[in-house]
């Protein structure tokens, strides 16, 4: 006889905060901050960007990975890691704002 039981274990991820990126959509703005690469060392090397498009990962295509990234200062369009993303501002309607 088959009997459903309610699993009592507690998640190890319980309490955790999701990573930034998950919550990426094109449109979005966010503060990019590059990975470190010497130990020890301040990094202040950042910049704004807005998303133009959100690539999946390669174990699930439906979770963002990477993101082209257009730099706000000067438009440059860059390929940014998920993990590089810091802040995400939210647009209204995922288009930028003019003043």
């Amino acid at each position: 006889m088959s009997v459903d039981r309610v699993s009592l274990a507690v998640s190890s991820l319980e309490g955790i905060k999701p990573p930034t990126f998950l919550s990426i959509k094109a449109g979005d703005f966010v503060i990019i901050q590059a990975t470190q690469q010497v130990a020890h060392q301040v990094n202040d090397d950042w910049w704004m960007g807005q998303i133009v498009f959100c690539e999946g990962g390669a174990r699930d295509p439906r979770v963002n990975t990477m993101f082209q990234v257009a730099d706000v200062d000067d438009g440059g369009i860059f390929w940014v890691n998920g993990d590089e993303v810091t802040h995400v501002v939210r647009s209204l309607d995922g288009l930028a704002l003019n003043a």
